[in-house]
């Protein structure tokens, strides 16, 4: 599904803060890239805060961008947990 990005917004953990046209907004994590190519000099927090919307996507100073459908697709809306991911449960009391 082709949705463009409106914002972005770097947060800590190389995670981005992403919002849609069609309003909503989505966490991309960045980390799991690190790794390959040319994401490696995302490392630098400076070059990694310096995310941009750019033609419907998110672009680094470095010219690095990534497809708005990778994004809409391989983030996770707000207020869910990625498949697969482990969290604390709140215990609750009883009286």
């Amino acid at each position: 599904m082709y949705v463009p990005v409106t914002k972005v917004k770097p947060l800590d953990g190389y995670r981005l803060l992403l919002k849609f046209k069609n309003g909503e907004e989505k966490i991309f994590d960045v980390s799991p890239y690190l790794n390959v190519g040319k994401f490696a000099e995302l490392k630098d927090v400076n070059l990694f805060n310096s995310v941009i919307v750019k033609f419907d996507s998110i672009e680094w100073v470095n010219h690095l961008d990534l497809d708005p459908e990778f994004l809409y697709k391989n983030s996770v809306a707000l207020g869910k947990r990625p498949a697969g991911a482990k969290g604390r449960r709140r215990k609750t009391q009883t009286a």
